[in-house]
């Protein structure tokens, strides 16, 4: 009988933030795949989990699956982790997955933390319908052409962002959207957890003046009724 692949949620910050069953399952399974062993390695150290661990990052996907899946076949479990968060969510996992399904072996999922429903549920923006967009492109005709192909949605936009690149996405949404709603989330889960709200162009006069580091959620308003 092959084993389960299960999908577990990881915290995105604060290390308190894992449940109890996905303890459990990293502590049951034969082998976790992670994107970076050290960073994982310090989650499962406070936790006292000893199972092998495997890498599995994006360029190396395609070498990993098949190691992998020998695994499944074999009937041992396999726990999949992200460095933060919810693996396959703009994170590697959605290839993994997809041949596990192709495959008839069984996808448990373990849920728990998320950037993105972290965000929209303290943001402030209407939660009763929104639109996950991911990473945006990285290049200026590539992003104004992706936000025009989102202004006539009319719930919550949500981005995963670089800080670096928070000025030149707040006037590429002025440019193609309008001056809308924004909400950063920045360091959630964190000490220095912060959300700054307000006009796109308000917050793009503070995103000149102020480096930010590492990776943000971004709330987007979406198109007025």
């Amino acid at each position: 009988m092959p084993g389960a692949l299960y999908v577990v949620a990881t915290p995105i910050g604060n290390l308190d933030d894992i449940t109890l069953r996905a303890i459990r399952t990293l502590k049951e399974v034969a082998v976790i795949a992670c994107e970076d062993t050290r960073r994982t390695g310090l989650l499962l150290a406070r936790y006292e989990i000893k199972s092998r661990l495997i890498s599995y990052y994006e360029p190396r996907e395609g070498r990993r699956i098949p190691q992998l899946m020998a695994l499944l076949k074999e009937g041992r479990d396999v726990a999949l982790v992200s460095d933060a968060g919810t693996p396959a969510i703009s994170d590697p996992g959605f290839k993994l997955v997809r041949e596990a399904v192709r495959e008839g072996i069984r996808v448990v999922p373990i849920p728990g933390p998320s950037a993105l429903a972290a965000a929209l549920s303290a943001g402030g923006l209407p939660t009763h319908r929104f639109l996950f967009a991911g990473f945006p492109p990285p290049k200026a005709e590539a992003l104004r052409k992706s936000l025009s192909a989102l202004a006539e949605q009319d719930g919550t936009l949500i981005f995963y962002l670089p800080g670096r690149k928070l000025a030149s996405f707040l006037a590429a949404v002025m440019e193609t959207l309008g001056d809308r709603d924004v909400v950063i989330a920045r360091e959630l889960t964190k000490i220095h957890e912060e959300f700054v709200r307000g006009k796109a162009s308000a917050l793009a006069i503070v995103a000149e003046s102020r480096e930010y580091k590492g990776e943000m959620t971004v709330l987007v308003a979406g198109k007025a009724k």
